[in-house]
């Protein structure tokens, strides 16, 4: 697997997916407003690679700044935490991760600046490393809900490309066909950003995991005809009771999955869990540019000039569609999450 997000000769270095899967790029972010703008503009996504490369964004800010007065230091780190946190309203891995660092970072008052650098580059590859462990655990955990020779719809992309590696969804996919089942993939393809088709389909490939690609709405004819099994996708946020935020289209599959009795399971690390959002109606919903809809990339246009446009980037999935959470810790029911993970 290509590392999705990593340190390399003091910087951060990202694969830039916004340039997958016709180009392997990797840009190299030499300090936090880099990251800030990665993190903006898509170069990395998938709520828990934000939230690593939004700690690591911290560590590199942090590692710049040359005041020796340790409240000056103090307030410019903080104030580096409260710009990356701005990037992007909906994951809460990132606000997570930020926190995490700013935890450490009071930890750490009165001791000499460059030990609180070097302990604060030390806590975000500490993150890096335990969302890796998380996601292999999380797949050994869901593998067992995908028997031999079925076929997995999964919504976007929720593999190692948007984690530190392994993947939630994916790594339970992965997971899965690693045990040696024979098993397939269906890939949405996620208007209007082209996840499911762009990353999703491209990353199952290299792993040689046989994905067949569909349109979005091809997936309610495709559970008629018996050609879906169960589906598995990744989440953003988890609200307390059990809702979930996800991917635009995600609510769409998880109704078309109840509709024809198929089992609808969400992947996600304890990150993403957010105790203190009580419902999926008190998640923030970013709302994106409308040029995501209106053309293709950017560039080529796919609608008249001037129409309105509606474009959030995530919708909710109540709890009463899921059939399980799948997690580090085992899988759980929805209403189930908020005993398992009270701190």
């Amino acid at each position: 697997m290509i590392p999705t997000v990593e340190w390399s000769n003091g910087a951060v270095r990202l694969l830039d997916q916004s340039r997958l899967p016709e180009v392997v790029e990797f840009l190299d972010c030499r300090d936090y407003q880099t990251v800030a703008d990665a993190i903006r503009t898509l170069k990395v996504r998938g709520a828990p690679a934000i939230g690593v490369t939004a700690a690591m964004g911290v560590a590199l800010g942090a590692q710049a700044i040359k005041s020796a007065d340790n409240t000056v230091f103090t307030q410019s780190v903080l104030k580096i935490c409260d710009e990356l946190a701005s990037t992007r309203p909906t994951a809460v891995n990132l606000f997570w991760a930020i926190e995490r660092m700013r935890k450490k970072l009071k930890s750490l008052q009165g001791c000499p600046i460059s030990d609180i650098q070097q302990a604060l580059t030390n806590e975000s590859q500490a993150i890096l490393e335990e969302d890796i462990a998380l996601c292999k655990a999380m797949g050994r955990h869901g593998a067992g809900l995908i028997q031999d020779g079925q076929t997995v719809l999964t919504h976007c992309n929720a593999g190692s490309l948007a984690t530190a590696g392994y993947g939630t969804a994916l790594g339970v996919i992965r997971s899965a066909f690693e045990q040696g089942k024979k098993i397939k993939v269906i890939a949405d393809e996620t208007r209007p950003v082209l996840q499911g088709s762009r990353l999703t389909a491209w990353e199952l490939m290299q792993d040689q995991i046989p994905v067949t690609l569909i349109t979005d709405n091809m997936a309610g004819s495709l559970m008629r005809q018996g050609m879906i099994h169960l589906c598995v996708v990744g989440a953003d946020r988890i609200a307390a009771n059990g809702d979930v935020a996800n991917k635009i289209g995600t609510y769409s599959v998880a109704v078309l999955a109840k509709a024809h009795h198929i089992p609808f399971y969400v992947a996600a690390p304890y990150s993403t869990i957010d105790l203190k959002t009580k419902s999926g109606a008190d998640i923030p919903i970013e709302q994106r540019n409308p040029s995501e809809v209106t053309t293709i990339h950017g560039s080529h246009p796919v609608a008249p000039k001037g129409v309105a446009v509606y474009n959030p980037a995530f919708d909710v999935t109540p709890a009463e569609l899921i059939t399980a959470i799948i997690t580090e810790r085992g899988v759980f029911k929805p209403g189930e999450i908020a005993s398992q993970f009270q701190s």
